[in-house]
């Protein structure tokens, strides 16, 4: 169960929490982790939110199963804890997954449709555009990649996916909607370990007023969306996560990082 920070044959530890921000209050722990069938999900109990979430894949393994749509709470956890089916009644967000529903599904027939179903749990999601959720060629085109890579390489790959939970956050019943996203990929290459990381931007697309009141058969108004790819030192920075062998072991090559975030149009243009 959970995540395996040596699935890829090199240590690849999720990103951690620093100790000040997991500090239980008077109420409860600031963060939880919890364990699903090859994934770890790190929730942020006050954000209701997950910090960081890791997942295992193995190309070789992977199963085709029928997708589901079975949201529930995770009740080894308070409701409250959770950002659940309220957030998501009667407006435009998705119920965004940060593991990826196909990234965990594969081993055996029973041990993948556990993993499906686990992937529908409310830690497991966070509010997201539709058309940013649904896009083939930002969010879901970057995942599809991964995932293609990882099965047509027959490649075992470790993958790290939050919000970036920044304070300006816009504030929308109760919980504040997360405006980017950040990935980082990691890979045996050799004898060593290999990363590389994304930010994806919804900001253009979240109009909480927009959520909260659209006009009757009208779409709030969209902008372009942006995909980078980016330091994994710049995903530690934005985040606040320690993730020192991740950012060790990033491909990204300096003379291109010192040049700023790379705006990605297409997934050819990905490095890795």
């Amino acid at each position: 169960m959970g995540f395996d920070a040596l699935f890829l044959g090199v240590a690849a530890p999720m990103p951690r929490v620093g100790e000040a921000d997991a500090a239980t209050s008077a109420e409860h722990d600031a963060v939880v982790c919890l364990d699903y069938v090859h994934f770890s999900v790190v929730l942020d109990t006050v954000r209701r939110l997950a910090r960081v979430t890791g997942v295992n894949v193995d190309g070789a393994a992977l199963l085709e199963l029928e997708r589901g749509d079975d949201w529930r709470l995770d009740d080894r956890i308070p409701a409250d804890w959770q950002a659940g089916p309220e957030i998501y009644a009667a407006n435009d967000l998705d119920r965004g997954h940060l593991v990826r529903r196909r990234d965990p599904v594969w081993g055996t027939r029973e041990v993948a449709a556990r993993a499906n179903a686990d992937t529908f749990r409310y830690p497991n999601a966070a509010p997201q555009a539709s058309d940013f959720n649904q896009s083939t060629e930002l969010w879901l085109g970057l995942e599809d990649h991964v995932l293609e890579h990882a099965r047509a390489h027959e490649q075992r790959l470790s993958v790290f996916t939050a919000p970036v939970l920044a304070p300006g956050d816009p504030p929308y019943r109760g919980i504040r909607v997360p405006l980017r996203f950040w990935k980082v990929v990691a890979w045996r290459s050799g004898d060593g370990l290999a990363t590389t990381a994304f930010v994806v931007d919804q900001a253009p697309l979240v109009d909480v007023s927009e959520v909260v009141a659209p006009a009757p058969g009208e779409a709030p108004p969209l902008g372009p969306f942006r995909t980078f790819q980016v330091p994994v030192s710049d995903v530690a920075g934005l985040t606040g996560l320690a993730m020192p062998e991740l950012v060790a072991a990033d491909v990204l090559p300096p003379t291109i990082a010192a040049g700023g975030w790379r705006r990605l149009e297409a997934s050819a243009q990905i490095m890795l």
